[in-house]
């Protein structure tokens, strides 16, 4: 019976120490709440459904983080304190995922590659978000839950009066982060190509100076010339 036990239940080696892992509507999922997690584990078994990582002391969302756990459907990393997610953080997962959850946060900004790819269903709420054309892309293009959404706050923004607001009400105002943007980019160009053709200016005006002094000492040196061929003239018939 003992030997029996041990087949059925498929989990022990692969468990991590600090989770618990059971069966939920006969999918794997692994339970990692409220273990003092400052990472997210490594061994969590490839055949996992359900993964909650919530209430924890996550900071970091790495690249590949989640590449092995090709079953995975729904991923819960809310109330941590998540700064950065790199661009290929869900790489591996985006095709089978349904539900990611990021609310309750330390989130300012997030790569837009990360979330774009994915098909799930995303809670980004309560977190101090800095409202910018990323964010509005994101909000526009990704699948945010319907519940949520009203939650997504400008912690900072390029403008004080934003500050507070929910990003759709701001958006909802006619307010175009992506064409802000487009416009600092276009005053950058300009004062880039203002410099250099100030630089090919200048450096023109001082190439024709400096040619126009050497041509000015050309010319007095030949303008000399007759005058040093009379001196000797005169020498010689004196002599």
């Amino acid at each position: 019976a003992f030997f029996c036990l041990l087949l059925c239940v498929p989990w022990g080696s692969s468990c991590p120490p600090s989770c618990q892992c059971t069966e939920r509507a006969g999918a794997k999922a692994v339970l990692c709440s409220s273990r003092h997690l400052e990472e997210i584990p490594k061994d969590i078994p490839k055949d996992a459904v359900f993964l909650k990582l919530d209430a924890n002391s996550i900071t970091r969302i790495p690249s590949n983080a989640f590449r092995h756990l090709s079953h995975l459907e729904e991923l819960d990393l809310s109330r941590n304190a998540i700064e950065k997610i790199d661009r290929a953080a869900f790489k591996g997962v985006a095709a089978g995922l349904r539900t990611l959850d990021l609310s309750s946060n330390r989130i300012r900004s997030i790569p837009k590659e990360a979330l774009l790819a994915l098909n799930a269903k995303l809670r980004l709420a309560n977190n101090p978000w800095h409202c910018e054309c990323a964010l509005q892309e994101v909000l526009w293009e990704a699948r945010l839950d319907p519940d949520s959404v009203q939650d997504i706050t400008c912690h900072t923004a390029p403008r004080e009066e934003y500050v507070g607001k929910p990003l759709l009400q701001v958006l909802d105002a006619g307010v175009n982060f992506c064409s802000v943007r487009q416009r600092t980019m276009d005053v950058a160009m300009f004062i880039t190509m203002f410099g250099w053709f100030t630089m090919v200016i200048v450096y023109v005006i001082c190439y024709v100076r400096h040619n126009r002094e050497d041509t000015c000492k050309h010319v007095d040196y030949l303008k000399s010339l007759p005058s040093t061929q009379g001196h000797a003239e005169t020498t010689s018939t004196a002599l």
